[in-house]
């Protein structure tokens, strides 16, 4: 049962970790109606912050839909993720795609995420 929580150690806690992220991206990918902003971390794994505003979201039980399905969709491929701090936006038009549109999304956005980091000059200095 416990591989099926989203544990502590794979989200962004605080504003500073947050912050972090937003002032110097190392990375971006785009989704339909999502951006991911990414920088490396030392801790070995992903972690990840979900900023879904009620301006883009309006209904809480949207926003609380979309955060359920990025969550899962990190948890699925955690392993396979490199070690960054990952923020997820929504942007408007979001609540218009179904579960499935959205799934095949961010299970591209990974994988481009996945490529940028193991393309980019800062992954090897940083092992």
């Amino acid at each position: 049962m416990s591989s099926q929580t989203f544990p502590r150690t794979l989200r962004l806690l605080t504003a500073g970790e947050y912050r972090h992220v937003f002032e110097q991206a190392d990375y971006r990918v785009h989704g339909k109606g999502l951006l991911a902003l990414a920088r490396d971390n030392s801790l070995g794994h992903v972690r990840v912050g979900l900023v879904f505003s009620k301006k883009n979201v309006r209904r809480a039980v949207d926003r609380n839909r979309l955060k359920r399905l990025v969550r899962e969709s990190i948890r699925l491929r955690q392993q396979r993720l490199p070690a960054v701090d990952i923020v997820v936006l929504a942007r408007r038009g979001v609540n218009d795609l179904d579960n499935a549109t959205l799934h095949r999304q961010l299970h591209g956005m990974w994988r481009r995420l996945e490529k940028d980091v193991h393309r980019s000059p800062a992954a090897s200095s940083h092992s």
